[in-house]
């Protein structure tokens, strides 16, 4: 459910006239207009205030029509339609300019009859950390202040950049910043809460200009119009809102509840997985062990007949029965005891080993030089934007030219079914390739090749368990950017099941998984 659109739904049936029942008892706007209109002559009679020369006012006539101009119709005004009338004594047919009906009791004015703005006062950076005062801007509370220069609560309006137009209401003593408006208007006629959600309705933000920093004034919002209830039926109208939006943060809360509900439980899902608790072992599937020693013999086999050569950094795991303790050894002969980097036990007919034990090439990444590319071109370029919950996101995708993708790919080329793991921003994101064609990689993903005794989802599904996410969240290097290393990939250790026992967890997982989806979609929706 799209909370934001159900509120922006609540609103738009508040401002219709179609939230709560109207009440012909209620005084009627078009009466608070006229009062608020003589006490303004009265203060431009008192000298207190000027005239505008661009001042108006709207009204609907109700009387006899007639094209021409008579007594009773000296303007030839026409019955049921609204008329603007401005300060040099012109009357303009507006009808065709109103938004919409009203109800009976209602009237429409422009904004700027209502209320008026004015910018708030500079502050100085380094002072808005002190005092008891809250400092607003256009995205509301920003520090604090020794100084006010609004003691009620009051209305602002965010006046310059991305919150232009942004609606915020002070809860009393405050210091405005000159990067909002603060209004003022006559609360006999007008309900603060009301007002505000009228303002959001309106989305003052379409006003700004069209320049790079948008900035709103009172010469683009004061001619927008405003459909304007009795006051107490925008007491009504606030109350009902307030009660449906706390509903609404209520769900809202429910459905992060849920989300985070729904997370947990794929974590725990995956952590039993990875555990060997998932699903039951079969003592006749071939241990992983005998899948691993298969494995070196044919690259031992491959090295002798020189298809290959061995890695200096080659290594493999082994439990020994004497002390029961695991052992990494390498291919000079060395071995070391790394029982204290065995998280836990795994159980028989499993295996730990090192992440390159059960890849058919080597671990790399994408080009390390950022290559010209844009929205069209020969080849797919993958960044780490593009890996996303397990898939590889063509959203925002770019292309290059078939020269530089020959050269990236020449080094990293990307196969069906291969792992893609985000090393460098956000780190840990994982795909399993599905594009069964050629594309290319920044140096941001690493290109792991499972082979053939392990299975793509169940590693991917290791990638993402918090065994490995933790880790590459520990020892990320970088302040502003985070990142991990191939070396570090490569010193992953994991937790080895047999194939036939891969496949039994996968499809468990899945299941599991599409079974939590269904819950969460169906609750949400």
């Amino acid at each position: 459910m799209n909370t934001n659109a159900l509120r922006q739904k609540i609103l738009d049936l508040a401002i219709h006239g179609k939230l709560v029942k109207q009440d012909p008892a209620d005084e009627p706007a078009s009466v608070m207009l006229e009062k608020l209109r003589a006490e303004k002559e009265a203060k431009i009679a008192a000298g207190e205030i000027k005239r505008n020369k661009n001042d108006s006012y709207i009204f609907k006539y109700t009387g006899t029509s007639g094209k021409s101009k008579t007594d009773d119709n000296p303007e030839g005004l026409e019955h049921n339609r609204h008329y603007e009338k401005f300060a040099d004594g012109r009357v303009k047919d507006i009808e065709d300019e109103i938004p919409f009906a009203v109800p009976e009791g209602w009237a429409w004015c422009r904004l700027g009859e209502i209320i008026n703005i004015k910018s708030g006062d500079a502050i100085k950076v380094r002072e808005n950390q002190s005092g008891k005062y809250p400092i607003y801007g256009g995205n509301g509370i920003t520090g604090y202040y020794s100084e006010f220069n609004i003691d009620i609560p009051t209305m602002i309006i965010g006046r310059v950049g991305f919150n232009c137009g942004t609606i915020h209401i002070t809860k009393g003593k405050a210091w405005i910043t000159d990067n909002a408006f603060i209004t003022t208007f006559n609360t006999a006629y007008c309900d603060l809460t009301f007002l505000s959600f009228a303002l959001q309705f309106l989305n003052l933000s379409n006003y700004s200009n069209s320049t790079a920093q948008p900035v709103i004034s009172g010469k683009s919002i004061y001619p927008i119009f405003l459909a304007l209830p009795p006051l107490t039926e925008q007491h009504r109208i606030v109350t009902a809102i307030e009660a449906i939006f706390t509903q609404i943060e209520l769900l809202e809360q429910n459905k992060a509840d849920l989300q985070t509900a729904v997370k947990q439980a794929k974590s725990k899902i995956l952590d039993l997985a990875i555990h060997g608790k998932l699903v039951k072992q079969d003592p006749a599937d071939e241990p992983a062990s005998v899948m691993l020693e298969k494995l070196r013999a044919e690259k031992e086999a491959k090295i002798a007949a020189g298809e290959i050569k061995r890695g200096k950094n080659d290594s493999y795991i082994y439990r020994k029965p004497t002390d029961n303790c695991y052992y990494q050894k390498y291919a000079d002969g060395c071995e070391e005891n790394i029982s204290d980097e065995i998280s836990f036990d795994v159980p028989e007919g499993w295996t730990w080993c090192r992440l390159p034990e059960v890849c058919r090439k080597p671990i790399t990444d994408g080009t390390h030089n950022s290559p010209s590319n844009s929205a069209s071109g020969d080849f797919l370029y993958i960044t780490a934007k593009n890996i996303k919950n397990l898939a590889i996101c063509l959203d925002d995708a770019t292309y290059i030219s078939k020269e530089i993708h020959e050269s990236i790919y020449s080094r990293c080329s990307p196969e069906l079914n291969d792992i893609l793991l985000t090393k460098d921003g956000t780190i840990g994101e994982v795909a399993v390739n599905n594009l069964n064609y050629p594309f290319s990689m920044l140096s941001s993903v690493a290109l792991i090749k499972p082979s053939n005794e392990i299975l793509s989802w169940f590693l991917a599904y290791i990638l993402i368990s918090d065994l490995l996410q933790n880790k590459m969240k520990k020892e990320a290097k970088g302040s502003a950017l985070k990142r991990i290393i191939l070396a570090q990939i490569n010193d992953f250790l994991i937790p080895l099941p047999p194939l036939a026992e891969q496949q039994r967890i996968v499809t468990k997982i899945e299941e599991l998984f599409a079974q939590l989806d269904f819950i969460m979609t169906a609750l949400v929706d």
